[in-house]
């Protein structure tokens, strides 16, 4: 039976979307262990095996690679977070953040060399990690309000700032090259208790707060 034109394009399709993965895999691995100023975009195509002509089909500069990449990176965070949240109803706070701050951190453990190049590649961006704060800064508003119940939006959104910055820079020391399983830990449990103690402050009745 012949095939249908929808039949015919799809692997094409596929095909494309497999090679625009595996260009963009070369990237993050040559990103993590020379710097992304440091990796020209021959080399990309020398490390992925396909032509420059190839990785220009599909990414007009390095620098839509580097945009890419953290958008992937920042993507496996909010999917591990969100597929988090559904065990964290039940628990206490202090385990609560424990989770949380566990869990991202394995996802940028597993991609430490590129994390380390996104981070020093300043000249890509405006600062860091830019877009972290604004995509979780929503979901931990949602376990802020989980735990302390309704209240000021306004107080809320501070406070998810808060904990995201205040969690992010934990994770990015605990997801370094040079951090051992043991201080990894440490550095988790102490951001943990100190974000959850804060959190049980909130949690007193409104006379006690100094808000």
């Amino acid at each position: 039976m012949p095939s249908t034109p929808r039949s015919r394009r799809r692997p094409t399709q596929d095909r494309a979307k497999a090679t625009r993965s595996h260009i963009l895999d070369a990237a993050a691995k040559l990103f993590g262990e020379r710097g992304i100023t440091e990796t020209s975009t021959n080399r990309i195509a020398a490390e992925a095996g396909v032509s420059i002509g190839t990785v220009y089909r599909y990414f007009s500069d390095r620098s839509v690679m580097v945009d890419e990449l953290l958008d992937r990176l920042l993507t496996d965070i909010e999917t591990a977070f969100t597929t988090s949240l559904f065990s964290l109803k039940n628990m206490p706070v202090l385990d609560m953040f424990t989770t949380i701050i566990g869990v991202i951190t394995d996802v940028l453990v597993a991609n430490a060399g590129l994390v380390r190049a996104l981070i020093a590649g300043v000249q890509f961006y405006s600062s860091g990690l830019p877009e972290f704060e604004p995509r979780l800064r929503l979901m931990i508003k949602v376990l802020v309000i989980q735990i302390l119940g309704a209240g000021d939006d306004r107080k809320y959104d501070v406070m998810a700032s808060v904990v995201v910055n205040t969690g992010f820079a934990a994770v990015l020391r605990a997801s370094a090259l040079d951090v051992d399983g043991r201080e990894r830990r440490e550095l988790i449990a102490a951001t943990a208790d100190m974000i959850a103690t804060w959190f049980e402050e909130h949690r007193k009745p409104a006379r006690d707060l100094p808000w």
